[in-house]
């Protein structure tokens, strides 16, 4: 039989035999198709490898197409994968529309309004299965848009990564969480002292499964080059010093250790220490409300031959407790700020006195639904989407998902007040020109979260504030309730 009517007769046969194995053997049954066709003695051996070869060429082909095509798809956002997953994007986004109402109405602050309070866009992703990036916008800021995070991570190993670029300095779990998980609308008198987002370049990884550290050196003038002072308090606003930040972080998750994938048992500590010198207009806090300011310094003493600044050390501990849908979360901040030499670091202070401010929170949240924040915790940090057990949908049986929570906080700036005095029996003129040096915070929220994408919030806020010695109060208290829509993806 010559070769043509072979391969004809090899044709037929392989036909029926395809139909004969059926549809779902038919994709990847043509070798053994072949190997079937040289026993019973219908190809010899060599025209049999002949094919053979020709079938290689044909999967090497399609491999290669498969590896290079670009498939899309919609999974917590807009993403682009290759096929051979080593090149990946996405397109985020998010958008939080709020609404602020107050019972006193002491300061233009206080004002009932609504407000846009973030609008993101940006794109994140992966290439060559080694580098990660994101650059993204914010539209709602009073400046106008403005870069919110540009940053390149060499992921060569879990437990030694290299990032550069401008993204948040590893300090206080509450700030470096996203702004689409909070557990209230708004973060704690804590995230106001922590620093926030910078320029800088970080050494970081997860050496053992459940502990993570980050060591990284910044600017330490804020994001943007000191453009605008976002959550940090204490960043300056239009500043180019040549000091710079030092900040270290490091957790563990006890429950990792034990493989207790429903719990989290998380501890943690942070340090920051910069060399600021640059001139200062001093530092707000603002009520957890974004209501009245509890303390505004006066302007910090201007850089001269003779003053070359301050130090400030930063210091922060951490705790996380989450067995299913219950969680704790406390944090401790404090602020030292140290003037160089014999200079006193605000009108009106001790020449050469340090002096500084703290705050801590704790809060307790129940998904009253029955999701696990475990499935939401990751490298030290609740950064992860809460996903409800039944997505809302106004049909059906789903409910969505449900939170309630309450935190207690306190802030103390008195250390401020109490260096109006500069010597026992001279007053000068007063470090605080706002009317609180203390205040006390409590807030109960209730969340709801229809899908992953989407979630509604509402938050009551009591805010009881100590009056600066010497000065009339207006108010001892703020009342506010927030609410919130958002969408992110």
């Amino acid at each position: 039989m010559n070769y043509k009517l072979r391969s004809l007769v090899a044709a037929t046969l392989a036909g029926s035999l395809m139909l004969g194995f059926g549809a779902n053997a038919m994709a990847d049954s043509t070798d053994d198709i072949i190997n079937a066709l040289i026993g019973k003695g219908v190809l010899t051996e060599e025209e049999g490898a002949l094919l053979m070869r020709g079938r290689t060429g044909e999967k090497e082909a399609a491999a290669q197409k498969k590896e290079s095509a670009i498939s899309a798809s919609f999974k917590d956002g807009i993403s682009w994968e290759s096929g051979d997953k080593q090149n990946k994007m996405s397109i985020n986004g998010r958008v939080q529309l709020d609404y602020r109402s107050f019972s006193e109405e002491n300061s233009v602050q206080q004002a009932d309004t609504f407000d846009t309070r973030r609008a993101y866009l940006g794109a994140k992703g992966t290439f060559f299965n080694n580098y990660d990036f994101e650059v993204t916008y914010n539209g709602a800021n009073a400046s106008g848009s403005d870069l919110y995070q540009a940053w390149l991570n060499a992921r060569y190993w879990n437990a030694v990564q290299f990032k550069f670029g401008q993204f948040k300095q590893p300090m206080n779990m509450e700030e470096l969480g996203s702004s689409r998980f909070l557990n209230f609308t708004e973060r704690s008198f804590v995230s106001a002292l922590a620093p926030s987002v910078d320029r800088g370049v970080q050494i970081h990884g997860v050496p053992v499964k459940g502990l993570t550290y980050a060591v990284g050196v910044f600017n330490g003038v804020g994001f943007n080059a000191g453009g605008m002072t976002a959550n940090d308090a204490i960043s300056v606003a239009g500043a180019h010093g040549d000091g710079k930040s030092i900040t270290g972080r490091v957790t563990a998750n006890i429950a990792e250790f034990l493989e207790n994938k429903n719990a989290v048992f998380h501890l943690g500590a942070a340090y920051s220490q910069s060399d600021e010198n640059t001139n200062v207009a001093g530092f707000v806090m603002r009520t957890e409300g974004r209501g009245a300011n509890v303390l505004t310094t006066n302007g910090f003493t201007a850089l001269s031959s003779t003053n070359k600044g301050y130090d400030l050390d930063r210091t922060g501990l951490e705790a996380a407790v989450a067995y299913g849908p219950v969680k704790f979360q406390s944090e401790y901040f404090k602020a030292e700020f140290n003037p160089d030499g014999n200079t006193a670091l605000v009108t009106g202070a001790v020449a050469g006195q340090s002096y500084d401010v703290d705050a801590w929170y704790a809060a307790v949240n129940w998904m009253i639904s029955g999701e696990s924040y475990a499935d939401t915790y990751k490298d030290g940090l609740f950064g992860g989407r809460m996903k409800p057990k039944n997505d809302f949908t106004g049909t059906g049986s789903g409910l969505g998902a449900w939170e309630i929570g309450v935190r207690l906080s306190k802030f103390d700036g008195s250390d401020f007040a109490a260096a109006q005095t500069a010597t026992s029996t001279t007053i000068t003129a007063p470090v605080v020109v706002a009317e609180y040096n203390e205040a006390k915070s409590y807030t109960f929220g209730l969340k709801f979260i229809p899908n992953p994408n989407s979630r509604y919030m509402i938050s009551y806020v009591k805010t009881d504030m100590d009056c600066v010695a010497t000065v009339t109060c207006t108010s001892d208290e703020e009342k506010a309730v927030n609410l919130r829509a958002q969408f992110d993806f």
